[in-house]
């Protein structure tokens, strides 16, 4: 594994932000799988860019992408295991809104050394990159108020972090209370990095992500919920399985722009309900589970965590059928690695060998 490749879904026709995508990967020598849908368009080229049909996906040799529901984010989940299929060495994910920032395409290390917080509970990460009010889609409302530690007393230490968040300024990832209410553009502080480990809970989603091998089975997206709350429940689920094996959720400047594609907000406001009301208790959930460590635990981890939250009615009990296929196909495609925490494993440069 020695490649970057970038997963994208949209049902846009090649855009601004696609373009600039598209031009930064063929550059660079890194692959970029783009999955459509069912609204996608009929033709689809955009040089640099290897787009994936409904018909296309399902004639890929994946059981996962003929049972996926379409007209679902969870549909980006087959980009994920093309991608690791080609031997991804690590994969950075976006959307069709963001345009990246010449920092997006800049060295991304696994091991980092960076203020971190532990045992913190319910943190507002964008409190260490803004002074206004702003809060990550998917925070318990009733922890955006809530102060963070100074950004000084905060330990530095060297950190395992196969999951990084990249912020996003202009219309960040914020729910559709912010947005009714503070209709404003977001500029976050440049240059500093905060990681998150043991019982700090904050969400990330899926807009500026980058993921290295041995968290490649918590990529998996929930399809049988809400779209506004697939990748915000995922994060949930990867943090505390993260935490099983001593690694830390990195979250870092801004290094896209998000020019936000139209929106209805209170349909948005709608999907957000059921994170306002159960995040908190999911959190709870999670957090209750005795989980073992170790890559080659990590699916029955993930079996675990799906399983509570389909047994608390939170999940439809269609979703666990669902991530038994997109582990099989991960089984057939992939081995993990098993040097979870070396210090210099899976560190590269974005499109160079690790």
């Amino acid at each position: 594994m020695s490649k970057t490749s970038l997963v994208v879904t949209s049902i846009s026709a090649p855009n601004a932000a696609l373009r600039q995508l598209a031009q930064g990967c063929r550059e660079r020598g890194i692959a970029f799988y783009l999955v459509g849908d069912a609204s996608s368009p009929a033709e689809f080229h955009l040089d640099g860019c290897e787009f994936f049909s409904i018909s296309r996906q399902e004639e890929a040799g994946l059981r996962f992408a003929a049972l996926c529901p379409k007209r679902h984010y969870a549909r980006k989940n087959i980009g994920y295991l093309l991608a690791i299929r080609d031997g991804a060495g690590t994969i950075v994910e976006t959307d069709d809104d963001n345009l990246p920032h010449p920092a997006f395409w800049n060295e991304r290390s696994r091991k980092q050394n960076v203020a971190t917080l532990r045992d913190a509970g319910w943190l507002n990460v964008y409190g260490y990159f803004t002074d206004d009010v702003v809060w990550p889609r998917g925070l318990p409302l009733d922890a955006v108020r809530r102060p963070v530690p100074a950004y000084e007393t905060l330990s530095m230490e060297s950190a395992v972090c196969p999951i990084q968040q990249g912020l996003a300024d202009g219309n960040p990832d914020v729910d559709a209370i912010f947005r009714l209410l503070f209709p404003a553009t977001v500029r976050f502080h440049p240059g500093r990095r905060v990681a998150l480990g043991r019982a700090t809970w904050c969400p990330f989603n899926s807009q500026n992500t980058a993921w290295w091998p041995d968290a490649y089975s918590l990529l998996y997206l929930p399809a049988y919920c809400s779209f506004r709350m697939t990748d915000i429940w995922r994060s949930l689920v990867a943090q505390r399985i993260a935490w099983s094996n001593g690694w830390m959720v990195l979250f870092h400047e801004a290094t896209v722009w998000q020019d936000r594609n139209q929106h209805d907000l209170m349909r948005d406001f709608q999907d957000e309900i059921p994170g306002y009301l159960y995040n908190r208790r999911i959190a709870e959930a999670l957090d209750a589970l005795s989980l073992s460590p170790g890559a080659e635990n990590i699916p029955d981890n993930l079996r675990l965590c799906y399983g509570e939250l389909v047994r608390q009615s939170w999940l439809d009990a269609r979703e666990l059928p669902l991530l038994d296929v997109w582990l099989h196909d991960l089984s057939e495609i992939w081995t993990p690695p098993t040097r979870q925490n070396s210090a210099g494993a899976f560190a590269g440069k974005v499109g160079e060998k690790a």
